[in-house]
């Protein structure tokens, strides 16, 4: 899928920084991303962005749940 047409609110990659977030929008020529657990957006070129595995969102998610102290 063309990261162009990704949806907001899916889960993407940036391969140029690796950082997994949520696609919020499409602004100019660049995918806006948001980090999985929340924070500041920032902007990816939609040539390096692709959806993220079901693994990848799997450790998103256990990341965050282990800093907040929900799972040992």
């Amino acid at each position: 899928m063309n990261a162009k047409n990704l949806p907001v609110g899916s889960c993407a990659v940036d391969t140029r920084t690796g950082r997994l977030g949520i696609v919020m929008g499409h602004e100019g020529p660049y995918v806006q991303l948001r980090p999985y657990g929340g924070g500041r957006e920032w902007d990816a070129h939609p040539d390096a962005v692709r959806t993220a595995t079901q693994a990848e969102r799997l450790r998103a998610a256990t990341a965050n749940a282990r800093s907040r102290g929900d799972v040992p």
